[in-house]
Order: C-alpha cells, then structure tokens, then sequence
C-alpha cells in the first residue's frame, strides 16, 4: 500500500503559537489552506470537531467546491446526530465532493466537552455506543433492502436510505484511541486506526496490540495512522532553535489552546504522550516531546524537528513499524502545508517506491521453490 499525507483543514488561522486574527469561520483562509494542500502532494485533510466550533461537513461541503481531488474526511461525534441522518449526510456530501469523502468518528475524550453538547455517557458506554453507531453506518451506506438494528443504544426499523455514497462499496471510516476499549473497537469496526505520534516503541506496542485485537475478530490490520506536529527548517541546527521558539510562543499565547491543561487528562491517549514527556523531551531520531507537556498532552502534540531529510527519514522509521498514513499539522498552518508537502512528502514517497520497486525486483527474481 502506497503511504499517504493527511493534512489539517481549519476554520481560521489561530493555532497554539497564536491567536486566530478573524472570526470562528474564515472561509477565505480555509479555502487558501485546502488548496495549499491540494497543490504540495497532501492526500487528505482532516475537519476537525469540537462542541463548539462550525460544523466540519458544512465547512467540508463548501471546501468540496473549491479543490479538484483532495480527500474530505470530516470528524463526526456520535452523541450529535442518529446515525441514519450521519449516513444520509455523508453520503449527500459524497455525491457533492464527487466521491471524496472519508469520516472519523471520535467517541469523545473530555466528559467536560460532551456534557456541553448534553451527552453524559461514561467512557465506556461511550465506545459501546461508537461500536453500534460504526455498525449501523456501514450498513445504511450499503444495504439495498430495509434493515432493522437492535442494539444497547441505538434501535432501527425498516430503515432505508435512499441515497449511498458515489463510492463504492462505501467511505473510508477512521478511528482513534489508545485505551483497551477503543483498541476493541477500532480493531473490529474501522478502516482507519489513527494514533498520535508516540517515541517508535510506544507506536510498536500499540500496533502489536490492535493487530492482536483484529485478528481475535478475524480482521487484518487496519491502516495505521499516526500524527506529528513538523517543526522544519535548512539545518538540523536551525529546526532545534525554532522548537524552542515555538514552545516559547505556545506557553506565551493567551488562548486556550495554548494554556497548560490543569490536573491530568482523562484520556489515554494524552496520558501515554505525558508519559512519553516524562521519559524525556527527545526520543529516537526527531522526535519532541516538550510540546506535548505545554499543552497537558493535547491531541496532536509531539513535534518532528529537523531537516526535512530529518523529518523525512524519521517518518520512514514509523512506516517500517507499518504505519502507512501520516498526519502533519504545523504551528503555522499555511506556510508549514506549504513547506512540508514541498520538501518532506516527495522524499517520503520516492523512497517508499524505491522500497517497493527493490521488493518486487527481488520477488521477481527469487529462485522458484524446490518441490518436496
């Protein structure tokens, strides 16, 4: 499978390292930042979700009209809508992108983030209800015959949509978590399984353990994803001096996202990064950990710095663990999808085709097996 570049849509320019200079919906600059995607070799870009931002497929939808092939892939909580009026949404917005678009589905790691939009679900019932909404979504995307689902959550009768996606057999589906239960749910349900950017034996464990999972289900592997925060620059030297400056500029800035988190997060995935930090602020060949404990383990946090033959051959280190999709979100999102898709995707691509044009030489080549 060839690798593939999943970029970060926005609503606005403000990032950690700076305050936005518009409003909540700056359809100008989201517009600028999708085609500065399609046109530096990114695959995908993300609509992030949260309790009260734009909503991602509406902003995906006006995006669809302005960028060519560039992949959607829209963030979608189950507790905000039944899943039959998710599948008739993304399946509308499929026929209007022209068969582009892919959706991650987030269980919800902030009970503080889902009480705002009145779900008080625990964790755990939370995943359950993902596993239900996941089953019922793939099913109205392909069944042709009404179909009833009884389920702890979610109870359907002779449901039947009258429109699927153009793509067929359906949407990509994503899925992310790095908890015992999210593992069990992504292992048997997504596509996709996307991690944040661990050191490489954190991200070895994980995938052995949602490999482990699938196969208990009888599923291969799903796509591994995992997401970094590039920080670039002409010499290595020069990467490192502005990391500092960036974690300057996010612990300085007054937004929220850029204030320290108080007390410890309730979900895994940002404990395993704050444990990653304690371990220490740089691990294997690039990687930055010091990120991640400015922002109390927040989402996508940990840095690649380097060169971008640096960051290059660090992404290759993942994608020997088998990692075959990278997330990439710089702290100044037009320049850093500019710069990155310029000058880190090409090296990351050539080398993987190298890899794999060596791999089918050496196939073609191997002597055939002796009979018994």
């Amino acid at each position: 499978m060839p690798v593939e570049f999943l970029g970060m849509a926005a609503n606005h320019d403000g990032t950690e390292t700076h305050a936005r200079t518009g409003g909540a919906l700056d359809l100008a600059y989201a517009a600028k930042l999708a085609r500065a995607h399609e046109d530096n070799g990114w695959d995908r870009i993300l609509f992030a979700y949260h309790s009260g931002s734009p909503d991602p497929a509406q902003v995906a939808a006006y995006l669809a009209g302005q960028t060519d092939h560039l992949r959607l892939v829209v963030a979608h909580r189950p507790n905000t809508a039944a899943p039959t009026l998710t599948a008739k949404t993304l399946a509308t917005l499929d026929h209007i992108s022209g068969g582009r678009v892919e959706v991650h589905v987030i269980t919800g790691g902030s009970t503080a983030d889902q009480a705002a939009e009145g779900d008080h679900l625990d964790k755990d019932a939370r995943y359950g209800r993902t596993r239900e909404f996941i089953q019922i979504l793939k099913q109205a995307w392909t069944s042709a015959e009404p179909f009833d689902y009884a389920g702890e959550h979610y109870r359907l009768q002779n449901f039947l949509a009258d429109i699927r996606p153009l793509q067929q057999p359906r949407p990509r589906i994503s899925f992310g978590g790095s908890s015992a239960a999210a593992y069990d749910v992504g292992a048997q349900e997504a596509d996709v399984f996307a991690l944040w950017g661990e050191p490489l034996a954190g991200t070895r464990e994980q995938i052995d353990t949602i490999r482990t999972a699938a196969a208990h289900v009888g599923r291969p592997l799903p796509t591994i994803q995992v997401a970094f925060r590039p920080i670039l620059a002409a010499t290595d030297e020069l990467a490192w001096e502005k990391a500092q400056r960036t974690l300057g500029q996010i612990t300085a800035t007054p937004s929220p996202r850029g204030r320290l988190r108080q007390g410890a997060p309730e979900n895994a995935g940002s404990q395993r990064l704050l444990a990653a930090a304690a371990d220490g602020e740089r691990h294997d060949r690039a990687l930055w950990t010091a990120t991640s404990a400015a922002t109390g383990g927040g989402g996508n946090s940990t840095a690649l710095v380097g060169t971008p033959e640096t960051v290059a051959a660090a992404l290759l280190d993942y994608y020997d663990l088998g990692v075959r999709i990278f997330s990439a979100r710089g702290y100044h999102l037009y320049d850093d999808a500019v710069d990155f898709g310029r000058h880190v995707i090409p090296l990351v691509r050539d080398e993987v085709a190298r890899r794999e044009r060596a791999a089918g030489h050496a196939d073609h080549e191997a002597p055939a097996a002796v009979a018994s």
